[in-house]
């Protein structure tokens, strides 16, 4: 089995740390937009059919990883199907603060650091953390003939997800109808 990226906060133990008021230098979520395309209500009625990113396992995704799952599809999706004929979102937020222990590693270092007291660690990221198993990380809106271009785009981001995920292919459910 071939190894994916992003061992390092792949996987978590423990509560997540979130408590803001808390944390002092917190890094901020830098990811810009979590609904991309076609936004409006209006536009998004005509689409019929959703095509989903659901992780496989459980795990965190860093969020320069989501980052870059979110531009590799929103710009396959722009660039071959235009801005109004699809609907793209993040369904998950990083929440998580990812906390590191800086260790030095240099000749004389042991002189210059705690090691393992205090070993508490100071912020260094965020992190999404996909709880259970068949959660949705993004989805993406379309008209039936543009299905093969959504799941291209989300083939796309999955790639630079770290944990392991599946396209799904949905019809979307209008006034109780399927």
């Amino acid at each position: 089995m071939p190894l994916r990226p992003g061992r390092c906060y792949r996987y978590f133990s423990g509560p997540p740390y979130t408590r803001l008021e808390y944390i002092h230098g917190a890094p901020y979520v830098q990811i810009p937009k979590f609904d991309m395309g076609a936004t409006s209500a209006a536009a998004r009625a005509r689409f019929d059919t959703v095509v989903k990113l659901v992780a496989e396992e459980i795990g965190q995704i860093r969020m320069n990883a989501l980052e870059a799952a979110r531009q590799m599809a929103f710009k396959y999706l722009n660039k071959v199907l235009g801005q109004e004929n699809f609907y793209l979102r993040i369904n998950v937020y990083p929440f998580h603060v990812l906390r590191e222990n800086k260790m030095l590693a240099m000749a004389g270092a042991d002189r210059l650091q705690e090691g393992m007291r205090l070993a508490f660690g100071s912020p260094v990221g965020r992190a999404v953390r996909v709880e259970r198993v068949g959660q949705v990380i993004m989805f993406v809106e379309v008209e039936e003939r543009n299905v093969e271009h959504a799941k291209e785009a989300l083939r796309r981001a999955k790639s630079k997800i770290s944990i392991p995920c599946r396209i799904v292919v949905e019809k979307k459910q209008t006034n109780g109808k399927q």
